[in-house]
């Protein structure tokens, strides 16, 4: 198994050069959109049995898994064209529509509100069947995966015992001030300042902090410039950095599991057969101990995914 991804990453180094120039290319023909304004070309290409763009999100561990994937299906002998740090979903569901990106990781929760903000599913396998209804023509999901990197309001020790806050519910019973920190698109969620108040009774603040739960938004946090934030509930600082997540009794975060999302064009039986092996295998603790290597050994993308597949021994 060593000496097979070994030798598959050697092949990829050529085809890895090509594919940052391609998106550096790309990302100098406009700024607001990392993809440029070839919409027609992925399409093209997958009619012609080209290789499978598979994209990522601006998050390394959405770019692990879509590691993962490439690599995984480059195994198996499938050729792959690497896009990675595309930008949010106003950037990358466009062009999986279009083809231009035919598979991306993406997560059953978040991608539902997307396309339904009234959805009324919240466990996993009623959000998993209402997305599939949800989605427009030409995209379809994949089998999700046990692993979930859902959304969560996360708080320091020293908030949580002062207040005596360990749940969402308890949040109506402080008496001074809470500012929420997150992504600026945070505001505008289903479960975000306006979610809080109608869930849960809960008015809050806002301050955008832009790293997606990462240093800045801890820091905040520890500052006391907010007093709660919005992190990945995978990733490894919840645990590193002693912050109590929130448990969430009344259901405002959906539930959230790993999902391929696929241009139906590219929804080979091949590709399917390898993409739902590697979603079966990657569990929840498999996904905070890759995004720990990530952000606490600062190993790369392609190490991390090389050194799980090894390890799960799927191919």
């Amino acid at each position: 198994m060593n000496h097979m991804f070994t030798a598959m990453k050697k092949g990829r180094l050529v085809a890895g050069l090509v594919a940052v120039g391609a998106v550096v290319a790309l990302a100098g023909c406009a700024s607001s959109d990392p993809l440029g304004t070839t919409s027609t070309s992925g399409s093209s290409e997958a009619a012609a049995g080209g290789p499978i763009v598979i994209g990522s999100q601006a998050y390394y561990s959405n770019e692990i898994i879509a590691e993962i994937y490439a690599q995984a299906l480059e195994a198996n002998g499938i050729e792959v064209t690497r896009q990675f740090n595309i930008g949010q979903r106003d950037a990358y569901l466009p062009a999986l529509e279009s083809g231009e990106v035919q598979l991306f990781p993406e997560y059953t929760g978040n991608l539902l509100q997307y396309y339904d903000p009234e959805t009324t599913a919240k466990t996993s396998d009623d959000v998993y069947a209402a997305l599939a209804d949800a989605l427009p023509e030409g995209l379809e999901v994949l089998d999700q995966s046990p692993a979930t990197d859902q959304d969560s309001y996360n708080v320091t020790k020293e908030f949580s015992e002062a207040n005596g806050v360990t749940s969402l519910d308890d949040l109506a019973a402080v008496t001074t001030p809470i500012t929420l920190g997150g992504n600026s698109e945070l505001q505008t969620r289903p479960y975000g300042p306006e979610g809080l108040l109608s869930t849960y009774g809960v008015t809050v603040g806002f301050t955008a902090i832009e790293d997606s739960g990462g240093p800045l938004t801890i820091q905040a946090l520890k500052d006391n410039t907010v007093q709660m934030v919005n992190i990945y509930s995978a990733d490894p600082n919840i645990k590193t950095s002693g912050l109590v997540t929130l448990e969430d009794p009344k259901g405002l975060f959906l539930a959230s599991n790993v999902v391929p999302l696929i241009n139906t064009d590219a929804a080979t039986p091949e590709v399917t057969e390898v993409i739902n092996k590697v979603s079966a295998a990657l569990t929840a603790a498999d996904l905070v101990d890759l995004n720990s290597q990530s952000v606490n050994d600062q190993e790369s993308a392609e190490d991390i995914a090389s050194g799980w597949l090894e390890k799960v021994a799927l191919f």
